[in-house]
């Protein structure tokens, strides 16, 4: 018998469960607009840095406004650097990367394979996250549409091998981030609190890694690109970071992970009406197959029960 672990949630409603994934889907989708508007002048350190500081000043602001203290307990400072590094500087180095490289559409599709990984290991790492017959159907309805999208053109729009590893690695980065957050117990869990301590690290991190490698002169160009900037940190960092922190503690990592099938969608309509990029008709099918699988999965019903 699998143990519950410290932490577990309770079974959210379907209208908490959905309303959350799309918020969060929509606002990391467009995190991929707004890199893309700053034509690659920034490095992706410097980005990333520029990314978790202002996503970690406001949502210290939001702390402060909840009465509750910025400054990390002893007992949160290891998930704070842990998911620091898993959902912060690491992946936000990487697409940094990557969208040099590749076209927005395509780098999230690739992103999108996450919630494939994280199912599996939730499977065997969490009782009430083993997955029933609708949730295995849906899980491999979302990958045969990722699937679609991706086509057998899987790096077109100027892509390389290494951004396409690039984004392989934000796929594992977020699904380790994903399983380690639902396994924090309650007592250092607030979701509050994680969402800031991770991009604080994040910020810090790749701050102190620009300085190191970069140095000072890195950070020039983001003064020609301040709107993208505060919208990359605010709108695509914060916001959605704040509440998928409260979906993963509520719903779990299976479910949460779910984001990646929305945020392609996303990705690549607003790549299409700002970006100018090309549409395919197997790309509008796939997006369709996406959220079928995305309906199946959230609405399940949890097969396991804690003994």
């Amino acid at each position: 018998m699998t143990p519950r672990l410290a932490g577990s949630p309770t079974t959210p409603s379907r209208a908490f469960v959905v309303g959350h994934l799309l918020v969060c889907s929509f606002f990391w989708g467009s995190s991929f607009l707004f890199i893309k508007l700053t034509g690659g002048a920034i490095s992706p350190l410097a980005l990333a840095a520029g990314r978790g500081l202002i996503g970690a000043a406001a949502l210290a602001a939001y702390v402060v406004w909840l009465r509750q203290s910025p400054i990390p307990r002893r007992d949160e400072i290891r998930h704070w650097l842990v998911l620091g590094t898993t959902n912060g500087w690491v992946p936000n180095v990487l697409v940094a990367y990557a969208l040099v490289q590749l076209a927005s559409g395509p780098a999230a599709m690739i992103q999108a394979g996450g919630p494939l990984v994280t199912a599996v290991f939730a499977h065997f790492l969490f009782a009430e996250e083993r997955m029933g017959p609708r949730r295995l159907i849906g899980i491999g309805l979302g990958m045969a549409g990722v699937a679609l999208l991706i086509g057998p053109r899987l790096v077109e729009g100027g892509g390389t091998a290494l951004g396409v590893l690039a984004m392989v690695g934000v796929m594992l980065g977020y699904s380790i981030g994903n399983l380690y957050a639902r396994a924090i117990p309650a007592s250092a869990g607030d979701p509050a609190r994680l969402a800031l301590g991770q991009q604080v690290v994040s910020g810090l991190v790749a701050l102190a890694l620009t300085l190191a490698f970069a140095g000072p002169a890195a950070f020039a160009p983001m003064a020609d690109h301040v709107p993208a900037m505060l919208a990359l940190g605010l709108l695509a960092t914060a916001i959605p970071m704040a509440v998928f922190m409260r979906l993963i503690r509520a719903a779990g990592p299976t479910r949460a992970a779910m984001t990646g099938y929305l945020v392609p969608t996303v990705a690549t309509v607003l790549g299409i009406v700002v970006l100018k990029e090309n549409l395919e008709l197997r790309q509008i099918i796939g997006g369709c197959i996406i959220l079928g699988g995305v309906f199946l999965v959230t609405t399940s019903q949890r097969a396991a029960k804690s003994a």
